[in-house]
């Protein structure tokens, strides 16, 4: 845990040091880029070794996929009150998803001149749905829930196995409540290469989306082009931003809730503009740790993680905050509206003492999966419109090509391209 306070010499290197976080180790990239590699060449093979390697789990091509009868059995395996949170969350995240997706639409600017716009869902997509440390279900409606509400045809969802070979019921719940059409039981680096790149038995997606660790975030930026992809979204983080009028006991249990995810790489920031709060969460943060069962994987989040900063007024509060452009900021002041119009980068913000991040991650409705690594500054986080084509509609009557056609000679004799101009005036003349 380190605390930086902003009267202290080297206080602006230190954020400058955060807000260029890379999104995972770089030296990881090679180790990726043979697995992806591997994939890429002998296909079946290479999941096959893959899959023991690192998920201690023998398949074989049959068994990549998981059946109607597995789904079965794990649906009997859940609580009523599991299946009506799973039911509720994901009634939520597609009203969510419904009212925000795109319409086509067309205008005439000018006489004889028709422009618009046209949507097409994707044909098939991949999500990744993480399970290494913690099976996230929520995920699974974040992802195919909002694709299913895209009206995306096929979802295939990917996601690692125990070492029985088998996914955990809850997900497979969630994954047939979302419309998952096809469910393989494949992990990390070689699960997203065998979307993107297909295989012997596996058909190849159109895009791939979702969270994942290091590894699967390197992957996904090396197999972008070949695949499309909704962004390099790495381990999870979280900034807050309080004054003295907020709740350490709030702050610090928020702080903790990103702190637990388990790859040791997340970050958990506050910002508060009282230097008293700085030793009040601190405390707060120690004592809730000790109550909660993953102390291992937070005591190495906290160690290089977990920063507490003391800053002038809300002005600079908001600034620090933009800079790092954090997955998700939360707004515990007096006026977090007031805060949060400031605010220029950021995945997803939380207004107010009673909106914890945890309720974005499973319920509100917006998608939970989001920019990290100060990637908001210039990605967004995923959302309907990134199931679809965007095609645009361009037509002219004849009137209006007369009245254009000298720009489309000029610029074909600009730029030394006459069969573009001819291709214009051909028509008129």
């Amino acid at each position: 845990m380190k605390k930086l306070y902003y009267n202290a010499p080297g206080f602006e290197e230190e954020l400058r040091a955060l807000a260029d976080r890379p999104g995972y180790p770089p030296e990881i990239e090679s180790q990726v880029a043979a697995i992806i590699e591997d994939v890429r060449k002998e296909g079946d093979a290479a999941i096959v070794r893959y899959a023991a390697k690192f998920d201690h789990t023998e398949l074989d091509p049959s068994r990549f996929r998981v059946t109607e009868e597995e789904i079965d059995e794990a649906e009997q395996l859940l609580s009523e009150r599991e299946k009506k949170a799973i039911d509720t969350a994901l009634f939520q995240v597609r009203d969510f998803a419904l009212a925000t997706l795109p319409r086509p639409w067309s205008a005439s600017p000018r006489p004889g001149v028709t422009l618009g716009e046209k949507f097409t869902p994707m044909d098939r997509v991949g999500v990744y749905i993480p399970g290494g440390t913690a099976p996230l279900v929520s995920t699974v409606l974040h992802t195919a829930g909002i694709a299913g509400a895209a009206g995306v045809r096929e979802i295939v969802a990917t996601t690692p196995a125990n070492r029985e070979g088998k996914v955990h019921p809850a997900v497979l719940y969630a994954m047939r409540r979302a419309g998952v059409t096809e469910i393989l039981r494949l992990g990390g680096v070689y699960g997203v290469a065998a979307l993107a790149l297909g295989t012997e038995s596996i058909r190849r997606v159109e895009k791939l989306v979702g969270p994942g660790n290091a590894y699967v975030t390197a992957a996904k930026k090396l197999l972008y082009g070949r695949v499309a992809i909704d962004m390099v979204a790495g381990p999870s983080e979280i900034l807050v931003i309080a004054d003295a009028h907020a709740n350490p006991e709030f702050i610090a249990a928020d702080l903790l809730s990103q702190a637990e995810h388990g790859s040791g790489l997340e970050q958990a920031v506050l910002v508060t503009t009282d230097r008293a709060m700085i030793e009040r969460v601190e405390a707060a943060f120690r004592r809730q740790k000790a109550t909660l069962p993953r102390i291992a994987t937070i005591e190495r989040v906290e160690e290089h993680g977990v920063f507490l900063i003391h800053a002038a007024d809300l002005e600079q509060a908001a600034r620090i905050a933009s800079a790092y452009a954090p997955e998700h900021l939360e707004i515990q002041t007096e006026n977090p509206e007031a805060v949060a119009a400031k605010i220029t980068a950021a995945g997803a913000i939380f207004l107010g003492p009673w909106t914890p991040e945890p309720i974005g991650d499973f319920c509100a409705g917006p998608s939970h999966v989001l920019p990290t690594a100060s990637s908001a500054r210039y990605f967004n986080g995923l959302e309907t419109a990134g199931f679809f084509r965007r095609t645009s509609l361009v037509k002219y009557e004849e009137s209006a090509l007369r009245r254009e056609v000298g720009i489309v000679e000029c610029f074909g004799e600009m730029e030394g391209l006459a069969a573009h101009g001819r291709a214009g005036t051909i028509r008129v003349k």
